[in-house]
């Protein structure tokens, strides 16, 4: 293992093409982390840990999507090569989660980081309520300083409920945490206009400013017997990232410390972002969902969300509607003007409880500690006319 170090000023500084970027998702494959016959490089993650960490010090946030669960599985039960079985996949991953998990502590230990596991399915990204339950619980990980380390729950998964590649699923990240930077670590340094190993004219893009059907034709199939993913599932995230406001960098993995290579200039490629994290998010909600209801708010509150706060209970004069938590709302003044939607930290019932209360009593009110917000300004989007509104 490398060297444990604690000081910031000994470890090497992010200055280059990653120092402005300020929430980071790494996504790490399955054959950077394991090696077919001898098992977890550890030296390389030694180094890759040094590296996110070096990115924390520049005041970025840092999450990891980590592949590596079910090869490192099958290298401790001994499983064949080839492709597996679904229930030796999921047999696999249970097994080698547990041995991934703590490669992935001692290694941010070492930094002088503390590694969150959050282990995900499609569901709790594709359904609103899980969706915010887990934007929380990461958003809580990263405000405590913690790198999460994301993974799909292989080990509950079938084909008809995953995402079926990390690259999609950093990606998916990214944008529930409004990430402007994902990094995809793989066996291949960029896209080219075709298979390079096959095709010696094959041109290098090193920059993409717009995905077209001729950059998603160059994709190609899956580059090595341990990962899910080839080109094409990279261009499809970069699509779902970019989309959502954040710059997505393809980039080869396998030599020491890639983060720092791929921040001092090292061959990848770059796909430029649509919109901005902050104003894709706040499109996403103003523009493809359906209000369930309503929330009416008085005066001071309707100063307090045009100066960017969000909004209290306090300010919530009634509800109309039933919706649960994470729905979309529409926010009116009490004169019923339209001011905009957001996704309500409540459902109907206990939005009614606690509306025109202070949030130091929605413990007692509730049962339970909620959230001071009934919709944060992050999850709100003002000015929005909703295609359900028959007023707007």
């Amino acid at each position: 293992m490398p060297e444990k170090i604690t000081d910031k000023q000994v470890r090497s500084p992010i200055s280059g093409r990653l120092a402005p970027f300020r929430r980071v998702v790494v996504k790490v494959g399955s054959s950077l982390l394991v090696d077919q016959q001898t098992g977890l490089r550890r030296d390389w993650l030694g180094a890759l840990a040094q590296d996110l960490a070096a990115l924390g010090d520049n005041g970025a946030d840092v999450l990891v999507v980590s592949s590596g669960a079910i090869a490192l599985g099958r290298s401790v039960l001994r499983l064949p090569r080839g492709k597996l079985k679904l229930e030796e996949s999921q047999a696999a991953a249970a097994v080698g989660q547990i041995a991934l998990s703590r490669a992935w502590s001692e290694a941010l230990g070492d930094t002088g980081r503390v590694a969150g596991q959050i282990l995900l399915t499609l569901g709790d990204t594709e359904e609103r309520r899980r969706y915010l339950n887990a934007r929380a619980t990461i958003a809580n990980l990263l405000r405590l300083r913690a790198v999460p380390v994301v993974n799909e729950n292989d080990t509950v998964a079938t084909s008809e409920i995953r995402y079926g590649d990390n690259d999609r699923l950093a990606a998916r990240v990214a944008t529930m945490v409004s990430a402007d930077l994902v990094l995809l670590l793989s066996d291949v340094d960029g896209l080219y206009t075709a298979p390079p190993a096959s095709d010696p004219g094959a041109r290098f893009i090193a920059e993409v400013q717009t995905i077209t059907p001729e950059i998603e034709a160059m994709a190609s199939g899956a580059g090595s017997e341990l990962s899910r993913g080839g080109m094409q599932t990279k261009v499809e995230a970069a699509k779902i990232a970019t989309g959502a406001g954040a710059t997505l960098v393809i980039a080869s993995g396998h030599e020491t410390g890639p983060i720092h290579r791929i921040d001092a200039g090292a061959r990848s490629t770059w796909f430029a972002p649509v919109a901005s994290p902050v104003a894709a998010r706040k499109a996403w909600i103003a523009g493809t969902l359906e209000p369930r209801g309503a929330v009416f708010v008085d005066a001071g509150a309707c100063n307090a969300l045009r100066a960017g706060k969000s909004l209290l209970p306090a300010g919530v004069k009634r509800i109309e509607g039933r919706f649960e938590r994470g729905d979309t709302v529409a926010i009116r003044s009490e004169d019923a003007t339209l001011l905009g939607v957001g996704l309500t930290a409540y459902d109907d019932a206990d939005a009614r409880l606690i509306a025109g209360r202070r949030s130091a009593e929605i413990e007692a009110l509730l049962g339970y500690a909620g959230r001071s917000e009934m919709i944060h300004r992050d999850d709100m989007a003002l000015g929005a006319s909703p295609v359900a509104d028959s007023e707007g």
